[in-house]
């Protein structure tokens, strides 16, 4: 039976989440849940940050950028986990506090450069994943995994990035646990380039729990939380 209210979705996936890391051995404070807000309203974070979430995923530049400057000085955390366009990276990286879809060296390039660079402090970094391409389609997101060595290599060497690790999307009618368990395998191997990348986002509303048995460290869960998804609302920004 569909859960009509807001607290108790989020209270069943928190249990889900719970229980899954139970059954993985694994403490659930190793995991972090990003609550996809896209198309939803700022009225709905409102209420998610009341219920205590702190980390909100969007991936759409446009309505992300507004969200954030209307929750400036709020305690959200922003989560960048759509495709960012080259031109609005810079945009992306000056509201994102991570950015879990870096799959090319353009785009390592172009968020290597702060917003409003000549004044940013040269210090100032993005936390970012490396997002890892589980299809033979590269129209869909993300790196191949011949590929994904070199553009790792391309992340560690811009200073303005902090690589925490891989990103994945399970793909459609592939058993979700077994590409979770190639994005740990991948993950392991870049360690020994990026000893401290040892994070994996990865799972979202329909297979968290195969990801967190396979070792994901941050979900991506958006409908089980927030419910179905508003019809899209142009908005614009910059």
């Amino acid at each position: 039976m569909a859960i009509p209210d807001l607290p108790s979705r989020l209270a069943t996936v928190r249990d889900g989440i719970a229980d899954a890391a139970r059954s993985a051995g694994r403490p659930v404070a190793d995991i972090t849940t990003v609550v996809v807000t896209k198309f939803q309203p700022v009225s709905l974070v409102h209420e998610l940050l009341e219920l205590g979430v702190r980390d909100f995923g969007e991936s759409r530049h446009q309505e992300a950028q507004v969200k954030a400057a209307e929750l400036a000085g709020s305690p959200a955390t922003w989560h960048f986990v759509g495709q960012v366009q080259g031109k609005k990276a810079r945009q992306v990286r000056a509201y994102s506090s991570v950015i879990h879809s870096v799959d090319r060296e353009s785009l390592v390039t172009a968020l290597g450069t702060p917003p409003n660079a000549e004044t940013a402090d040269a210090s100032v970094t993005v936390d970012c994943f490396v997002q890892v391409n589980l299809t033979d389609d590269p129209a869909r997101g993300g790196v191949s995994i011949p590929d994904l060595a070199p553009l790792v290599e391309k992340v560690l060497g811009t200073p303005a990035l902090n690589l925490l690790g891989l990103m994945a999307v399970a793909p459609l009618g592939t058993e979700p646990r077994r590409s979770f368990a190639l994005v740990a395998e991948l993950g392991a191997q870049m360690r020994s380039m990026a000893p401290e990348a040892r994070y994996l986002s990865m799972g979202m509303s329909q297979d968290y729990a195969a990801a967190i048995a396979e070792g994901a460290t941050h979900l991506r869960i958006g409908t089980a939380i927030t419910g179905n998804r508003p019809a899209p609302v142009n908005l614009k920004t910059s």
